[in-house]
């Protein structure tokens, strides 16, 4: 599914971590959209659908998970790994699989 996805990347903040990324500033550099990087997050959908399911069997437990489920998903966006609408597709993919 990730490869079906076609869109430029967010712009980075220039941290040394973000600069060594191997396959980024390559498409920054040549401003060609890049097929499989940015697409739904998987680590927002994965989050979301641990926080669903355990909030399905103990809703206590389920309601202290949605707060690490929040930061990573605004994590994603915040690093520049997503836009905001890809981080929502894997929220969304992610209560659909839970």
């Amino acid at each position: 599914m990730k490869r079906s996805w076609v869109q430029t990347l967010p712009p980075r903040r220039g941290s040394q971590l973000e600069q060594s990324t191997t396959c980024r500033p390559v498409a920054e550099q040549t401003g060609v959209a890049v097929v499989g990087l940015v697409s739904p997050s998987g680590h927002t959908a994965a989050a979301v659908a641990f926080t669903a399911t355990v909030a399905a069997t103990w809703p206590a437990a389920g309601a202290a998970c949605a707060l690490p489920a929040a930061m990573v998903a605004l994590e994603r966006v915040q690093s520049g790994a997503h836009y905001p609408t890809n981080v929502a597709a894997g929220s969304a993919i992610g209560l659909a699989s839970a």
